[in-house]
């Protein structure tokens, strides 16, 4: 039976670019026409978009494949390739991508996008290379290949009020009564596994509830599922801390409190900066006296005077936070040249104007050769490759392309 799913692995890969084409005029009235090849098209890229609609990464567990369109070949007449479509992946609000622990976008609004995989960039075709010196280009560029990478996505619900307790605290029976949500419940502790948000509604006031399944000692350390559920209250306004006043409890309300602050604590200091209300449950069962506030879920009791504090709370929070709090890192793409050492001893080039000057099509053609020669001279490589230490003879790589390295 499909669930709740909060964690998975996504692969994007990024349209392929079209290649450039090699064409020539060839009509009866221009015996030597000229270049005429055009240019391929960009490959569609991957963007990640924050959709209210998605409340699960479910979607991706089975299927952890997105990939964008290739972008159509340059034809001859100067037709160029089309572009390739985008590929649009809608992900819940709240969603932090990751790539081998580091953070890259965090999409915590309606309408975040991040783009998580490039397409290629379209070859240009040969009438791009026309020059006073080079009349007749008979070489174009490849495209290049889409950026293609494995992405780590985790959910952190988005909610005004987080319900933090015991296994069996009563949160889900709470939640159903002030909310719409219908979690499922029963008499024993774990029978929540996967948050449940539920919309509270109180007098002209709305806010976002969301039931945390219980946490146990250690939880803030990642004993038993503890991590995976503190995620959820990270980005809650409002921490509801529930005691549980049944007889059956063993630990007394105090206990209790203590135990789940020092765990929240444990995991992240700032929650315990986080307004919060402590309420004792299951009032209509409880044999000893306690001092704080009380609540039934089962009767009502104390419902409508803790709904009416919760959501003064929420207003102060909000307005507290009235900036935006969305936020997107974007990993830098470097464009420069860098000089490294392969493990043949090799001199590597990397850098993106590098590796495309020479994706040519024919690097057995002279007239490549020399262009490809003026694009790195250009770019200094030559003066890069001289700082690295390089000396005559030495094997150089820069893509697809080796040669020797030249003083």
């Amino acid at each position: 039976m499909a669930g709740f799913v909060d964690e998975a692995q996504l692969h994007v890969k990024g349209g392929d670019g079209g290649a450039g084409a090699v064409a020539f005029r060839r009509e009866a009235h221009t015996p030597r026409g000229g270049p005429d090849g055009g240019d391929g098209g960009k490959g569609g890229d991957v963007w990640l978009v924050a959709d209210p609609g998605v409340v699960s990464l479910l979607g991706f567990r089975d299927h952890p494949h997105r990939r964008a369109a290739n972008g159509g070949h340059g034809q001859g007449k100067r037709r160029h390739g089309a572009t390739g479509a985008d590929a649009l992946v809608p992900v819940p609000v709240g969603t932090v991508v990751k790539e081998a622990g580091a953070v890259l976008a965090d999409l915590c609004e309606v309408g975040g996008r991040f783009m998580a995989a490039e397409g290629g960039r379209g070859g240009r075709g040969n009438a791009r290379f026309l020059s006073n010196r080079r009349r007749a280009p008979s070489f174009a560029e490849q495209a290049e290949v889409g950026e293609e990478r494995w992405l780590d996505v985790e959910l952190k619900l988005m909610a005004d009020v987080a319900l933090v307790g015991f296994p069996n605290a009563g949160k889900s029976t709470l939640i159903s009564r002030i909310s719409a949500a219908k979690p499922k419940i029963a008499d024993y502790p774990f029978t929540t596994l996967e948050p449940h948000l539920g919309v509270v509604r109180f007098d002209e006031h709305e806010f976002v509830a969301a039931d945390v399944p219980g946490l146990i000692e250690g939880a803030g350390e990642g004993r038993g599922l503890g991590h995976r559920f503190l995620r959820h209250v990270e980005r809650a306004r409002v921490l509801l801390v529930l005691l549980d006043l049944a007889p059956a409890e063993p630990h007394p309300p105090e206990r209790q409190e203590a135990v789940l602050l020092e765990e929240l604590g444990r995991y992240q200091p700032e929650l315990l900066e986080r307004p919060r209300l402590v309420v004792g449950t299951k009032a209509e069962v409880a044999t000893e006296t306690y001092e704080g506030s009380v609540v039934s879920a089962a009767t009502g009791e104390g419902i409508p005077p803790l709904l009416g504090r919760l959501s003064e709370l929420v207003e102060r929070a909000r307005e507290q936070c009235s900036v935006s709090e969305g936020f997107v890192v974007h990993r830098p793409v470097p464009d420069d040249v860098v000089i490294e050492r392969g493990p043949d001893g090799a001199f590597v080039v990397r850098g993106r104007p590098a590796e495309r000057a020479v994706a040519l099509s024919d690097l057995t053609n002279s007239d490549a050769l020399a262009y490809v020669q003026y694009r790195l001279q250009r770019l200094g490589v030559d003066r890069a490759l001289a700082r690295a230490g390089a000396k005559q003879g030495d094997v150089v790589h820069v893509g697809a392309l080796t040669f020797e390295y030249e003083t």
